[in-house]
């Protein structure tokens, strides 16, 4: 899959160093896979959250942080939608960001 942007959780894990790995580890993952649905990400991320709109919702840090995304499953993109800590992520609504 390709991940659109690498940058946005750079600048995120700068702002919030603790959550530098967790986002490393994620991006690399998203990239050596070729998701074909939300099911098969549910398998592998079994605390993610599947919404509307080919969105998922990934837990990172212990659920510290949100990670939403839109995903082209015919085309093997990933869009970046929010990076936030779980009280911003309460704030908006993932099925439209």
């Amino acid at each position: 899959m390709r991940v659109i942007a690498k940058k946005t959780l750079k600048d995120f894990w700068i702002k919030y160093p603790d959550c530098e790995q967790q986002l490393k580890s994620w991006h690399q993952e998203a990239e050596k896979e070729s998701w074909e649905s939300p099911n098969i990400i549910k398998l592998k991320f079994p605390t993610s959250s599947i919404i509307s709109d080919n969105r998922i919702v990934f837990n990172i840090k212990g659920n510290k942080y949100r990670l939403v995304v839109k995903i082209n499953y015919d085309f093997q993109i990933i869009w970046i939608r929010f990076i936030g800590t779980h009280e911003q992520y309460n704030k908006i609504n993932a099925k439209t960001i």
